[in-house]
């Protein structure tokens, strides 16, 4: 298992100890160019994207996922990006908590 899946199944199974609403996995938001989110919550337009270092260290893409991620805001989706640091240590539960709960 690679570093970011490993950090998206942690962050699924804190979103399940902590009992927030169950979201979606790899949930397809865009219907032309295929892109997905790595977790989603479609009703409320909440998406979440677990940042690895692979691809994302290399400029086209970094690039894809700027185009990916201002395409998805366009569309009104509210993005929320979460690098592993995050994962690990609690912060990024502890903000969809906040968020998901409010």
């Amino acid at each position: 298992m690679n570093e970011k899946s490993l950090l998206e199944e942690t962050l699924a199974q804190h979103i399940k100890a902590y009992k927030l609403p169950e979201p979606e996995r790899e949930y397809e938001f865009h219907p032309v160019r295929k892109w997905r989110f790595d977790f989603a919550w479609p009703r409320a337009r909440v998406a979440v994207e677990v940042e690895g270092w692979g691809r994302h260290q290399k400029r086209q893409g970094f690039e894809d996922d700027c185009e990916k991620y201002n395409a998805a805001i366009f569309a009104g989706w509210r993005l929320y990006r979460f690098n592993g640091a995050m994962v690990k240590d609690a912060r990024a539960i502890d903000f969809l908590r906040d968020l998901l709960l409010a």
